[in-house]
């Protein structure tokens, strides 16, 4: 079977650095273009950590930094989550290669319009190089397969009681990529909240080699004290529903994005204005994991050889 052809546009970040570490030794995928953004931590230090990563992993894939600021608003980086490196606990190697000279909007670009088969973007930080890749070239939308996204939620928010991080940093950006025509398939926090690891899961993932090893101490510096009430690691369930949709259940849903006020970066889900016919779907939204597979597969993809 033909590898599935991808880009990760991201923003490493420890869930990021997991999720991009299982799709690059998944031979299912094909991962063509690592596009950085600014949303974990600074768009400089999100793509070293690109860098470090491939460099870590052994794979010729380039890296290309994209948008340190979102459209209107403010950057606002968590690194009490990520460490200020954004990927702390683990000692990489001093990085020897470069991003490409081109910004990641028109690598972007120049990877979707050469490819011989359509794109699928996974997107696991910000939308806003997305964004500003369909205004400035409207032409990519007919070579994407589809764009699964790791953001938003039908109920509660991680950064406030009601928005995500991914869609609070750049609701605007996000707005106009759910708005755009082209597929998209939601992961939200509904979703990603249920899909954990515990401690017997990551020491799992620590004895299964030296890419398990990696992840495991960035997991353990992450949120040690959460691996025995469970760890989400809200990236890597982008991937996994790629390589495994029957561990997923999913419904078109009408979802629009609140961009003003207290509330701003809020999925809304208007599902009774969409029974009463006022509003169609706009998004395939995944509404529910199965958690105990969803362990079962983490574990098995590290437990690759390396």
């Amino acid at each position: 079977m033909k590898a599935r052809p991808i880009i990760f546009d991201t923003d490493p970040g420890i869930d990021d650095a997991t999720a991009i570490t299982i799709a690059v030794r998944n031979p299912e995928l094909d991962v063509k273009l690592l596009s950085t953004v600014g949303a974990n931590v600074e768009v400089e230090k999100t793509t070293l950590n690109a860098l470090k990563l491939t460099e870590f992993l052994g794979v010729d894939i380039p890296v290309a930094r994209g948008c340190g600021e979102p459209l209107i608003r403010k950057l606002r980086p968590c690194p009490e989550v990520h460490g200020i490196t954004g990927m702390d606990g683990y000692e990489f190697p001093p990085v020897t290669g470069k991003p490409l000279e081109k910004h990641a909007v028109e690598a972007m670009r120049d990877v979707i319009m050469n490819s011989e088969e359509k794109i699928t973007l996974v997107v696991i930080g910000t939308h806003t190089n997305i964004a500003i890749l369909f205004r400035m070239y409207p032409e990519v939308k007919d070579r994407i397969e589809e764009i699964v996204t790791m953001g938003g939620g039908l109920t509660g928010g991680n950064t406030n009681s009601t928005a995500e991080f991914n869609i609070y940093n750049d609701p605007h950006a996000a707005a106009m990529v759910f708005n755009s025509g082209v597929p998209v398939t939601m992961l939200g926090l509904n979703v990603t909240n249920e899909a954990r690891l515990y401690r017997e899961d990551a020491e799992a993932i620590d004895a299964s080699g030296r890419a398990g090893h990696m992840i495991y101490s960035l997991l353990n510096h992450y949120r040690d004290a959460f691996l025995d009430g469970g760890l989400r690691i809200h990236d890597s369930v982008a991937v996994a529903y790629i390589l495994r949709p029957d561990l997923f259940k999913t419904e078109m849903l009408p979802i629009e994005i609140a961009l003003e006020g207290p509330a701003a970066g809020t999925t809304v889900c208007d599902f009774r204005a969409m029974q009463r016919g006022e509003k169609e779907a706009n998004v395939k939204v995944v509404t529910e994991v199965d958690p105990e597979g969803y362990k079962q597969w983490i574990i098995d993809e590290f437990r690759r050889e390396d």
